[in-house]
């Protein structure tokens, strides 16, 4: 709805609230009474790391269309995420920035994906080919980046935020990350095996998060020095986690929760085509991936984890249980943290979108729907 009034109370604070919007916008954000004790009030979902979503390949598509862009990003709305970054993984640099040119324009012509598609996140191809690190990008095509790589990217992207994912141990790799910088491209460190000096060093030269901690690693790692020690140990960056249970177990989840302080936290789903569809073989790229009912998305006849099918409210609902908290109190991992760290504003305000999620609860406190107007 492009216009509209509700009455709920504000997750954070339980103030009651009234909120009215008009084409698309916040108009009026004022206290109310008689509100609905069930009803509360978010800021949206934002998810950095959106690979494809609800059947629709953001990496395999060379020739995406609006009515493909439109369909993942309604269901990302159906699914409490109103705002993503377009999220592409390693490949031909050449064909990373056609499909980056190509998304932008069809974003660019629709006001709806204006407001839905927020950015744009590079995973690759400047990340570590070392096995277990790699994950599940191609280890032929990676290479170190370049200034020209650089500034290209911020040339196709306009003046749009920008997150991208490189391992600092390649060459020349701090000097990327301060020309990232400079050219105000957001720089996560991930798929990584980089030595603690290592880290620091690129935390220094401006590095700010680190892609899927506990995913894009080895199952088997020294227990006196890996990166999750190394991160845990590096003041400075903000870790996204995946909360499925399975690409970070329960009890792994709760020990970096513990480790890390809260405001250095956020949450992903790093979805692929799968995510918010039916089990089945689904792709991210060139590669074909299967997901079975446990919403687990492998390659056929691996054990190895490719991507997730997890939709971001569950992310929150699965994050809440793992933890032992109430929905609200895991909600900012998902909202406010990754907007600071992109440098963009996620709230229920005036002149904000009204991408704002509705959320009831169940009678034991659970969260029991939550939709955007």
């Amino acid at each position: 709805m492009h216009h509209g009034e509700i009455c709920g109370r504000h997750f954070a604070s339980g103030q009651p609230l009234r909120v009215k919007w008009s084409g698309g916008i916040i108009t009026e954000v004022a206290p109310a009474a008689g509100t609905p004790m069930d009803t509360w009030l978010a800021p949206t979902l934002l998810d950095l790391q959106i690979n494809g979503y609800g059947g629709v390949d953001f990496q395999r598509d060379d020739h995406l269309t609006e009515a493909q862009l439109l369909s993942a990003a309604r269901q990302m709305r159906r699914d409490g995420c109103g705002r993503f970054l377009f999220t592409l993984i390693t490949d031909e640099w050449p064909k990373l920035m056609a499909r980056v040119r190509q998304a932008k324009a069809i974003r660019d012509a629709n006001p709806e994906l204006r407001t839905a598609l927020a950015g744009w996140h590079i995973e690759g191809p400047f990340l570590s080919p070392e096995i277990g690190f790699k994950g599940a990008h191609n280890p032929a095509v990676m290479r170190d980046a370049t200034e020209a790589d650089l500034r290209e990217l911020r040339a196709v992207t306009g003046g749009d935020p920008v997150l991208l994912t490189l391992a600092p141990e390649r060459g020349g790799s701090l000097e990327a990350i301060r020309c990232a910088v400079s050219l105000g491209i957001v720089v996560s460190l991930g798929h990584t095996n980089a030595p603690a000096d290592r880290i620091r060093e690129a935390v220094t030269a401006g590095a700010r998060g680190f892609t899927h901690l506990g995913n894009g690693i080895p199952q088997q790692l020294d227990r006196h020095d890996n990166i999750l020690w190394r991160v845990f140990d590096t003041p400075g960056l903000m870790p996204s986690l995946i909360p499925d249970t399975h690409h970070v177990s329960p009890i792994l989840f709760r020990h970096m929760h513990r480790a890390l302080p809260p405001e250095r936290i956020y949450y992903t789903t790093d979805a692929m085509s799968a995510a918010g569809a039916p089990p089945g073989r689904y792709t991210i790229g060139a590669i074909e991936l299967e997901v079975g009912a446990d919403q687990i998305v492998r390659q056929p006849g691996k054990p190895n984890f490719a991507g997730s099918a997890l939709k971001p409210i569950d992310g929150i609902t699965r994050a809440a249980q793992m933890l032992g908290k109430s929905w609200r109190e895991v909600w900012p991992h998902f909202a406010q943290r990754p907007a600071e760290l992109m440098g963009l504003r996620n709230e229920i305000a005036i002149g904000q979108p009204a991408d704002f999620c509705i959320v009831t609860e169940n009678p034991d406190g659970t969260l029991r729907e939550a939709r955007i107007p």
